[in-house]
C-alpha cells in the first residue's frame, strides 16, 4: 500500500509507504556474490547468465504497489490524502555484488544510458506519469540496505517539489533573458574555469557555485536538450565517459569507494513543452573530508538552508588534480 498525504504548511505531497519496513538488507563487501543478496545470480531477483543490466518492478514500491488507504481518517482540506500512483523500478548494474559504477568500463556505462533512456522513454509515455526521475543511492552512510549495485527508477504521478522549483525558476530566467539559465552558467563556468572538474565535447562537470555539499558535482549538457532521449548517440557516449571519470575520481580522492546520491533532471513527462529546462545530472557526496560527514542537521533539516564548510573552488581544483583511478 503506498498513499499521498498532503503538507499544507509546504503545501506537497508526502509518500506513506509503511510497507517498506520489511525490506531486506544485504550489506556484503567486495565478494562477487553474497548467498543473502536478492540481487546476486541465483536470488529473488538476480542476474542470470551473461546479462548484464535488468530492469523490475520494485517489490518495496515508494508508489504504486497494491492495497487500499490506511484507516487514518483524512478531514476536508487540511488533511488530505490520495492512492500513491505510480511506479517505482529498480536496475541493476552488474551479476558482481562487490562491484560498483566507478569499476565498470565505458562500454557498460554506455549501455545503462541505453536502459536509462529506454526506461525514461516507456514510463514517460503512461498517462499517470509527470515525472521520471532515474537516481541512485550509493554507500551505507546514505541508508542504502542492499550495496549490489543497483540504482531506481521512480515515474511519479505528480512532478516533485524540488524539481518544480527548479522548472519555476528555469522559466522565469528565460522569460527575463530569452536564454537558458544553464547553458549561461555553461559559457561562464567554461570560461573561468574555477570550478570546472572534468569536460568533454558534449558535457562539462563542475562543483557549482552554490554548491551545498563540499564535493557536489553537476555534469551539464553543452548541447540544450532535456532528457536522455533526445542525446545522439555521440553525446551517450561522451556522458559515459565523463560519469566514468567523475565516478574514478570520488573513488580516488580519499582511497575508498566514495557514497554519493546521483540524480538525474530530466524534462517532466507532464504534456507540457518546458523548453526552458537543460538535462543534468548532480551528484551529493556525504564526506566532507576522508572521515567527516556532512550530516543534514539543524539548519538544513529544519530551516532549509544549507551550510557549506569548504570554499567551492579549493574543492574543485583538488577533485580536479584527483587522477580518474578507480581504488579495489
Amino acid at each position: 500500500m503506498s498513499e499521498l498525504r498532503w503538507h499544507p504548511l509546504l503545501e506537497e505531497w508526502v509518500a506513506v509507504a509503511a510497507h517498506r519496513q520489511v525490506r531486506p538488507i544485504a550489506l556484503g563487501g567486495k565478494a562477487d556474490t553474497t548467498p543473502s543478496c536478492p540481487f546476486c545470480p541465483g536470488g529473488a531477483e538476480g542476474l542470470n547468465g551473461p546479462t548484464e543490466f535488468v530492469a523490475f518492478d520494485n517489490k518495496f514500491p515508494s508508489f504504486g504497489g497494491s492495497g487500499g488507504l490506511s484507516a487514518a481518517p483524512a478531514d476536508g482540506e487540511l488533511y488530505r490524502r490520495k492512492r500513491g500512483k505510480g511506479v517505482c523500478e529498480v536496475v541493476l548494474y552488474s551479476p558482481k555484488h562487490g562491484s560498483t559504477l566507478a569499476e565498470e568500463s565505458r562500454e557498460h556505462l554506455f549501455k545503462l544510458i541505453e536502459v536509462w533512456t529506454d526506461r525514461y522513454r516507456v514510463l514517460g509515455a503512461r498517462r499517470d506519469v509527470k515525472y521520471v526521475y532515474i537516481f541512485e543511492n550509493k554507500g551505507a552512510v546514505i541508508g542504502v540496505t542492499l550495496t549490489h549495485p543497483h540504482g531506481q527508477v521512480y515515474a511519479f504521478p505528480f512532478i516533485p517539489p524540488r524539481v518544480e522549483r527548479e522548472l519555476k525558476a528555469e522559466a522565469r530566467y528565460q522569460r527575463r533573458h530569452h536564454r537558458c539559465m544553464l547553458c549561461d552558467m555553461m559559457k561562464t563556468e567554461t570560461r573561468q574555469g574555477l570550478r570546472i572538474v572534468a569536460a568533454n565535447r558534449a558535457f562539462a562537470a563542475w562543483i557549482p557555485f552554490f554548491a551545498r555539499y563540499p564535493y557536489e558535482v553537476h555534469i551539464v549538457s553543452r548541447r540544450h536538450l532535456g532528457h536522455l532521449g533526445e542525446m545522439t548517440a555521440g553525446e551517450r557516449w561522451a556522458l559515459a565517459g565523463i560519469l566514468k571519470t567523475i565516478l574514478a575520481k570520488y573513488d580516488h580522492l580519499f582511497g575508498f569507494s566514495m557514497p554519493y546520491i546521483m540524480l538525474m533532471h530530466q524534462t517532466p513527462t507532464d504534456g507540457r513543452r518546458h523548453r526552458s529546462h537543460h538535462f543534468h545530472i548532480e551528484f551529493y557526496p556525504p564526506h566532507r573530508s576522508r572521515d567527516k560527514i556532512k550530516f543534514l542537521a539543524g539548519c538544513e533539516s529544519g530551516a532549509g538552508t544549507f551550510i557549506n564548510d569548504t570554499i567551492v573552488e579549493e574543492k574543485a581544483a583538488e577533485l580536479r588534480r584527483t587522477p580518474p583511478r578507480v581504488s579495489r
